[in-house]
């Protein structure tokens, strides 16, 4: 037992050793450690010295006097940037912000920007580079933060590490943006190329693909098993939109958009993706919707009613199927597309939107009998979540005293009747299985099978 504790002992001590020598060749003095050592804090000063190098400190006012640029200009920046306020009598800033907000009004003064396009500019950077930070600085992410408890030993092994990733990922950032640069320029001039004048909003296909019973499976799973799932679910669809040459824009959760130049692509990544993720052993179904038209593109996102049409045809397709608005279809070719079919759906009331005829999209010749079996995919996933909850509730009961026993199990949540697809008891098999088929709250139809029945005279396809 001594013998161990004089090994960490000993191991605490030279890991002190380096930490110090470090800090003093970062400016430090030796006061600073000591204190740092005596609050249990070295770790964060090591954080703080080796991201944001020291130097002489400055107030806001001082910073404003150096650059020249009013405190209140400065200030607008540094929130746009997602740093926090500081106080007016607070000395925190270097070199290395004096030479940020420099930059900044060397863009404006050049005229490449005007005010608020430069703070607009600073608050998606901002953004996006708390993202990555947030990502990296992420257990298990990097070995940057494989946090042991002991300030010492933390710090010694962030200064270790940190010394060559911090730069290697300083230069992969820089080349990754070059690369995106070069993409969105080549885009923007290739709109230009074919007469698009600027501010007319470019025509584009947009997508979103949502994960079925999300909000279910995080209920029943653990951090660790979400996490995979979430990674897991991230993965496959941004390789599927990316191989398939289209844009991810963004992931949210459970729910991922994008966006590619013509419909036909839209319309594979879409049944790709529905494909892949019923292919999946560790994730459920998704839904996919698709519309096409006119576009905002703004910050690096896309705005307008096309955006919002596909946001809410995702939400009431079924499990594994693949909706297009009226539009894409139309520029897809419609109902015999080159290699794509097209079936009409009873309309549908979408919020916000107003009565939209929906289509659902398969590949030509495709065995409508794959849904049913994506359909009993779910339908056994939720049927042994179903169980856990009943069995839960009983224990829940025993806890509480024998007077409990005789409580019902929790239910499934009805079914609602408002199916984008059609109605129940158009489909003489579905009567058994409506009644059982749990929902997930808020979004979409019933996790159950699609129910096709005969069109409403309104909603025969057209050609």
């Amino acid at each position: 037992m001594a013998d161990h504790q004089l090994t960490d002992g000993h191991r605490r001590a030279e890991a002190l050793a380096r930490v110090r020598a470090l800090l003093l060749d970062l400016g430090c003095t030796d006061a600073e450690i000591d204190r740092a050592v005596d609050d249990d804090v070295v770790d964060l000063l090591v954080v703080d010295r080796m991201l944001v190098p020291t130097g002489r400190r400055m107030t806001q006012a001082q910073m404003a006097e150096q650059t020249q640029i009013p405190i209140e200009v400065t200030r607008r920046f540094w929130r746009a940037l997602g740093f926090l306020d500081v106080g007016d009598e607070d000395a925190v800033f270097t070199e290395m912000d004096v030479e940020a907000v420099r930059l900044f009004q060397t863009m404006i003064a050049m005229d490449l920007v005007d005010l608020d396009s430069a703070v607009q500019m600073a608050r998606v950077i901002g953004s996006s580079m708390a993202r990555i930070a947030e990502a990296e600085a992420a257990p298990g992410t990097t070995p940057i933060l494989m946090a042991t408890g002991d300030a010492i030993l933390d710090a010694d092994q962030f200064a270790r590490q940190a010394g060559t990733s911090i730069p290697a990922m300083a230069r992969l950032l820089e080349y990754v943006w070059r690369r995106h640069l070069q993409a969105a320029t080549r885009r923007a001039m290739m709109l230009r190329s074919r007469g698009t004048d600027v501010g007319i909003s470019p025509i584009t296909a947009v997508g979103f693909a949502d994960m079925v019973g999300y909000t279910m499976l995080s209920q029943h799973l653990g951090d660790e098993e979400l996490a995979a799932v979430v990674a897991r679910f991230e993965e496959l669809a941004h390789d599927t939109v990316v191989a398939l040459g289209g844009r991810v824009v963004k992931m949210i959760g459970d729910e991922v958009m994008f966006v590619v130049q013509t419909a036909s692509s839209a319309a594979e990544i879409g049944l790709s993706l529905a494909e892949a993720y019923a292919g999946d052993q560790l994730l459920s179904d998704v839904r996919v919707a698709l519309a096409f038209g006119p576009v905002l593109l703004q910050d690096g996102d896309f705005y307008g009613p096309v955006v919002n049409l596909a946001s809410r045809l995702v939400g009431v397709a079924n499990p594994g199927t693949v909706l297009v608005s009226d539009e894409f279809r139309t520029s897809l070719g419609g109902k015999q597309a080159d290699g794509y079919e097209t079936r009409a759906l009873r309309s549908r009331t979408l919020k916000n939107i107003g009565r939209v005829q929906a289509w659902k999209l398969t590949r030509a010749g495709s065995d409508p009998r794959l849904d049913q079996r994506r359909n009993m995919r779910w339908d056994r996933l939720n049927n042994v979540l179903r169980e856990l909850d009943e069995l839960r509730d009983r224990g829940e009961q025993l806890q509480v005293g024998p007077s409990a026993l005789g409580g019902a199990p929790s239910a499934a949540a009805p079914v609602p009747s408002d199916h984008l697809g059609d109605g129940p008891g158009d489909d003489p098999g579905d009567g058994e299985r409506s009644s059982s088929v749990a929902v997930e709250s808020g979004r979409g139809d019933a996790l159950g099978p699609e129910l096709e029945g005969p069109f409403e005279r309104d909603d025969r396809p057209t050609t």
